[in-house]
Order: structure tokens, then C-alpha cells, then sequence
């Protein structure tokens, strides 16, 4: 019996730490706006124009910026969040996802929350 006990016991323990898991996975993916027209994840930080250098090392620090400008160029008016969110500048929305319809065109959801905190929408 105190072998059940104690496996019913790990076994609590063990789907108790899996839950905290998920619930700090979900928090990584979340978007921060640490200025009105500024939103981040944890990679970089963009405003109504674009990703920003400047906005990266000053809320995210000198080595994410170098790290993700060190890549190379890149188009800085479209971008994807961490959490899925793809933003395009050109057309100030901000959508669920980034992926493409049958039309050639972006076909996510418009993300109202975030082209609000982003663009001003």
C-alpha cells in the first residue's frame, strides 16, 4: 500500500510540475507594450514602422539586439511575434497568423488587441 501511496503521490507531483511547465511557456510567448506603440516579445520590440534596433536594446537588452540584427537584412515591415501574432506594417494590422490563402493574400484573423496596442487602429 505505501508503494501505491507513493507512486499516487509522484505521480501528482510530476502532472503538478507539467501544468507549472505550460503555464511558463504560455508567459514567454507573451507580448509586452512598455510604450504606448511598442510591443515585444522576447526576441525584439516594433513599433507603427517596423522592428527596431534601438527599441530591442533599450527593453531587451544590447545582446538581443546584436543577435538579431547580426542575421543578416531582412525585412523589418513584416514580422511574427513568438506567440504567432504577424504584423504588417504596410497594411497596419496585425493578424492571428502569418500564413498565406488561396488568394496570394494573408488570410488570419485581424487581431483587433494588437493592431490597437501596435498601430493605434
Amino acid at each position: 500500500m505505501n508503494q501505491f501511496v507513493r507512486f499516487a503521490c509522484l505521480t501528482s507531483a510530476l502532472v503538478a510540475g507539467l501544468s507549472v511547465g505550460s503555464v511558463g511557456a504560455e508567459r514567454v510567448a507573451r507580448l509586452r507594450s512598455f510604450a504606448p506603440g511598442v510591443l515585444c516579445d522576447r526576441y525584439f520590440c516594433a513599433t507603427d514602422e517596423g522592428i527596431s534596433l534601438d527599441l530591442t536594446k533599450r527593453y531587451l537588452g544590447k545582446r538581443a539586439a546584436t543577435k538579431l540584427f547580426s542575421q543578416g537584412e531582412f525585412d523589418v515591415t513584416e514580422f511574427t511575434f513568438a506567440n504567432g501574432i504577424f504584423c504588417d506594417v504596410k497594411e497596419r494590422l496585425c493578424r492571428e497568423n502569418r500564413y498565406y490563402g488561396e488568394n496570394g493574400k494573408h488570410n488570419g484573423a485581424v487581431s483587433e488587441r494588437y493592431t490597437e496596442l501596435l498601430f493605434g487602429n
